[in-house]
């Protein structure tokens, strides 16, 4: 089977995730999770990636990551996967790959889509049942992007920036979008265009990415292809 094209567009924010190989666990404990933050942070800032918000699952992560520079999130995901994986070999007495191949990742419009993606992301230990709210879980930009508490690794985005004068009034009003929860079209539509490494976002946005592009960065129609009507009538010979 072929891979998925991932597309980079500078200044554009992608909704980035890995998977362990075969779902497999590629955090163990709270020091694997604390040294991929602390790479994490080293290699964005090396690559040139604004990191927006992540959240770091017990077998795969979620990240907004806006580049800004040609190609930074591909370098990013390749040089902290390397430092990772020789790492968690090494401590956990294991060979071979840790990652299920490639990233997958979206392209994401701004405003409502980008502010959605953030909820998504924040929102998966909820989904997955591990906690009660998203500020119980320890591994993600929650804490910071709605209670204010410092995180280095994270860059505002512009959207997140304009919810407040100040970064108490912005984290209130981002908090207060959890109020409401994402609804199974809405996830169906992030997974689908995060699975097809397509764009989230109106049409509008789709149109400038792919003339920007050169390419398609729709989601595939699902199923099997409908059958072409055929309309040039055919004579029908009488039955006796």
């Amino acid at each position: 089977m072929p891979r998925k094209r991932r597309y980079e567009l500078v200044d554009i924010p992608q909704h980035v995730v890995q998977r362990g190989n075969n779902r497999q666990r590629t955090f163990v404990d709270g020091s694997d999770y604390g040294l991929y933050l602390d790479w994490l942070d080293r290699a964005a800032r090396q690559r040139q990636c604004d990191i927006h918000a992540y959240v770091l699952m017990s077998n795969h992560v979620h990240l907004l990551v806006t580049p800004r520079a040609p190609m930074a999130i591909a370098a990013l995901m390749q040089s902290l996967g390397r430092t990772y994986v020789r790492y968690f070999n090494a401590r956990h007495q294991r060979s071979g790959t840790l990652w299920e191949g490639r990233h997958h990742a979206s392209l994401v419009a701004s405003g409502r889509y980008l502010m959605t993606c953030y909820r998504y992301i924040e929102l998966n230990p909820v989904r997955a049942g591990l906690v009660v709210g998203p500020a119980d879980y320890p591994w993600s930009s929650y804490r910071r992007n709605a209670l204010g508490r410092p995180d280095a690794r994270l860059v505002e985005h512009d959207d997140y920036t304009i919810l407040g004068a100040d970064p108490r009034e912005r984290a209130q009003s981002y908090g207060q979008l959890f109020g409401v929860d994402l609804g199974p079209d809405e996830l169906d539509e992030i997974r689908n265009n995060l699975n097809q490494c397509r764009a989230y976002g109106p049409d509008q946005f789709k149109d400038k990415v792919e003339a920007a592009l050169g390419r398609p960065v729709r989601p595939l129609r699902t199923g099997r292809p409908r059958k072409a009507q055929n309309t040039t009538l055919t004579p029908v010979t009488p039955v006796s």
